[in-house]
């Protein structure tokens, strides 16, 4: 009996995933600018391979100044430059449920925010959502650096934040930093660094390293909750990931 092996995540080809918005709030803000970045031969990839895409789309609200701030696009350039919300909406989802549907990952830093946003997104100007075109309760298979990082090195001192993490794995940083292309470069290169650091991890298969995440946020959550209350902070941290649901909508509605 010939036994064929699964390849791990770290082999498949990655998409990073980035988007910059309207704000902070994923149930209420909007797409601004996405990028999506190929790389075919995922850890084992060489400098220069990346296939890039990127959009700057129209979001009809006002663009906040104090997102402008981080990201350089202010209303007047969306509206002269962008490109209608709904054709973005509809190109960035095909592009990530074909990848997605053939079973290789998605990469992006603090997934959970991109991924609400793009489907909140998505119901808005009633397209299909990512989850209905894939048929999944949910989109996957996912990886987040930042969940693996907070789970295997997680005694690191000093702040989760992309650019920080970078520089702990020894990923330059540009001052391209906070667009959304460089961002997803650069989360690309923090995840290849966690496979070299970590082989346990990146032997695991596209459907183990989702289930391992959920996991894995799960107790970071319980973990940082309880410490922010010891400090006389009450909070609920949501224990689900990706964090998707609709505000109003319990997980037996799916």
């Amino acid at each position: 009996m010939t036994h064929t092996s699964v390849p791990s995540w770290a082999q498949l080809p990655w998409l990073g995933f980035d988007t910059e918005t309207t704000g902070v709030n994923p149930h209420s803000d909007r797409l601004v600018t996405a990028a999506l970045v190929l790389r075919a031969d995922g850890a084992a990839a060489t400098a220069g391979s990346d296939v890039i895409t990127t959009w700057l789309a129209d979001p009809e609200v006002v663009i906040p100044d104090s997102a402008a701030q981080i990201h350089g696009i202010t209303t007047q350039t969306a509206q002269t430059h962008g490109r209608p919300i709904r054709e973005v909406l509809e190109e960035l989802a095909t592009s990530l449920a074909s990848h997605m549907g053939r079973g290789y990952p998605v990469v992006a830093f603090n997934g959970s925010f991109d991924f609400t946003l793009l489907e909140e997104e998505l119901r808005r100007h009633k397209l299909p959502t990512l989850s209905e075109r894939l048929g999944l309760s949910e989109p996957a298979p996912i990886i987040d650096p930042l969940v693996l990082d907070r789970h295997l090195d997680r005694y690191r001192k000093g702040k989760k934040q992309l650019s920080l993490m970078a520089s702990a794995y020894g990923v330059p940083v540009s001052e391209n930093a906070h667009t959304a292309e460089y961002d997803v470069v650069m989360t690309l290169d923090v995840l290849a660094a966690i496979a070299r650091k970590f082989p346990d991890c990146a032997a695991q298969s596209c459907i183990q390293i989702h289930a391992f995440q959920k996991e894995a946020h799960a107790a970071w959550a319980e973990n940082f909750e309880n410490f922010l209350r010891s400090r006389g902070r009450e909070t609920h941290i949501d224990r689900e990931w990706p964090q998707i649901t609709p505000r109003g909508r319990s997980d037996d509605q799916e």
